[in-house]
């Protein structure tokens, strides 16, 4: 079995996608000099209700269920950050364009950015299918 998660790009009803605010941009690049190459994954809820959670790459384990919405890019020559969410989240969300911001506040759960006194929120605008 292929633990590959499916890209949202080759998906041609995906009407959204993935972005950041420049807040969150700088909160990546403080976090990747300290973590290393970071990934999101768009929570789903329970614990941490919808929070996109924050992780150094290769500690969440992304499976063949787990849709790739994108790639974030920080700027000032930091990693790239991909962007991963469920399946079934993704089913009900897929005409929805997601920007991850940062706001002040703990993070929760088990988010890298939990310590700094502010935590990643995503934001969503509806897009038409």
């Amino acid at each position: 079995m292929d633990d590959a998660p499916t890209t949202a790009a080759g998906d041609s009803d995906v009407a959204g996608g993935v972005a950041m605010t420049d807040d969150a941009a700088a909160m990546l690049r403080r976090l990747i000099g300290e973590h290393g190459p970071l990934m999101f994954h768009q929570s789903g809820g329970c614990c941490d209700g919808s929070a996109p959670m924050c992780y150094p790459q290769g500690d969440f384990k992304v499976g063949s269920r787990d849709v790739h919405l994108g790639d974030l890019d920080p700027g000032d020559g930091a990693a790239v950050v991909p962007v991963y969410i469920s399946g079934e989240q993704y089913q009900v969300w897929r005409h929805t364009r997601l920007t991850i911001d940062l706001v002040p506040g703990r993070g929760s759960g088990f988010s890298v950015e939990a310590p700094t006194g502010y935590r990643f929120l995503t934001r969503s605008d509806v897009c038409a299918p």
